[in-house]
């Protein structure tokens, strides 16, 4: 069975109209049914946040962001709780690879739970890669 950590770019260059990605729409149009697909907690943050800017900015209705905060909460994504170990671990993580610790918190998941790491962040995906995560092209 295939697993994968997307992360909130990922999610979003699928479903915001200006932040559209060729490399979104391959991976959603491949991914098999049987697919699992996880998130750490955070997402639900990060999601919510780029949606409501993007209301507040102007660059979608809010009818618009009422219809997609319920397309990304209606997918099938498994989510990964927090606890003060993930803080430690993230931490450690963080610093090893130069990355923010929302960052880690996508490769941190996809690490323990053997998943491929699915995000348009240049440098998360190299860093995915050089640890040895599947990234999709």
């Amino acid at each position: 069975m295939t697993s994968w950590v997307v992360d909130c770019s990922l999610v979003l260059g699928w479903c915001l109209p200006d932040e559209r990605s060729d490399r979104s729409d391959r991976f959603f149009a491949v991914l098999p049914p049987s697919a699992i697909l996880r998130v750490p907690a955070l997402f639900w943050y990060e999601a919510s946040n780029a949606l409501s800017v993007a209301a507040r900015r102007g660059r979608i209705p809010q009818e618009e962001c009422d219809r997609l905060s319920s397309l990304v909460a209606g997918l099938p994504l498994v989510t990964d709780p927090s606890t003060p170990e993930t803080m430690r671990r993230l931490t450690a993580l963080a610093v090893r690879h130069g990355l923010s610790a929302y960052d880690t918190a996508y490769l941190d998941l996809a690490l323990r739970s053997a998943s491929g790491l699915a995000t348009l962040d240049d440098r998360l995906s190299d860093v995915a890669r050089k640890v040895g995560l599947a990234v999709p092209d």
